[in-house]
């Protein structure tokens, strides 16, 4: 895995969501790229991206992505930078074997930093009886078989935590880890 180490996966929070916050994807493409980005591939509208970059400082390459977004599109979407590792941990963590049968009800959360204060008790109110949730390191997984669009814990756990988050579905995160893993083996080839 040493030879990945310059694959990141970058999230974006709240683009292309009901109309608001428009980025193309070729636009993201172009802005990654003109952050020293390359071999930029993205999934699905929701801002996915997988690219190879020297940069160590992702906080920092998070916060430029952003600031380019604002600068020309006018809104500054909260970014989370991850390395491959990361999101392998994720997914090797994940509580819920069971539930990655049922990939678009399985949830990861990626958070911005530890919560210091999780209100871990209110989350447990606020569950539905067929939903389950685990805070992990920096991912905060969530099961829930009647879909998130309805379900109060779902929509309450970001404050509850006191941490920023950005959620994506087991499909999406798989397949991310999808393309990430391709481009660790395009460039072993290359």
């Amino acid at each position: 895995m040493a030879e990945d180490l310059d694959i990141w996966v970058a999230l974006l929070r709240g683009i292309n969501v009901g109309g608001k916050n428009s980025l193309p994807m070729p636009t993201l493409v172009a802005l990654l790229a003109e952050l020293g980005a390359r071999e930029i591939k993205t999934y699905i509208q929701s801002g996915n991206a997988v690219f190879r970059c020297p940069e160590e400082d992702t906080p920092h390459l998070g916060e430029r992505l952003s600031a380019a977004i604002n600068a020309r599109h006018g809104f500054a979407p909260q970014v989370l930078i991850l390395g491959l590792a990361a999101i392998a941990k994720a997914m090797v963590e994940n509580p819920f074997p069971e539930a990655v049968a049922d990939p678009g009800h399985l949830h990861l959360g990626f958070l911005a930093r530890s919560p210091e204060h999780p209100d871990l008790e209110k989350l447990e109110r606020l569950r539905r009886e067929s939903e389950r949730f685990c805070l992990g390191e920096r991912v905060f997984y969530l099961y829930a078989p009647e879909g998130v669009g309805r379900s109060k814990l779902a929509a309450n756990s970001e404050r509850a935590l006191g941490v920023v988050m950005t959620d994506r579905n087991w499909q999406t995160v798989s397949r991310i880890m999808e393309l990430a893993r391709v481009a660790g083996r395009s460039s072993a080839t290359g």
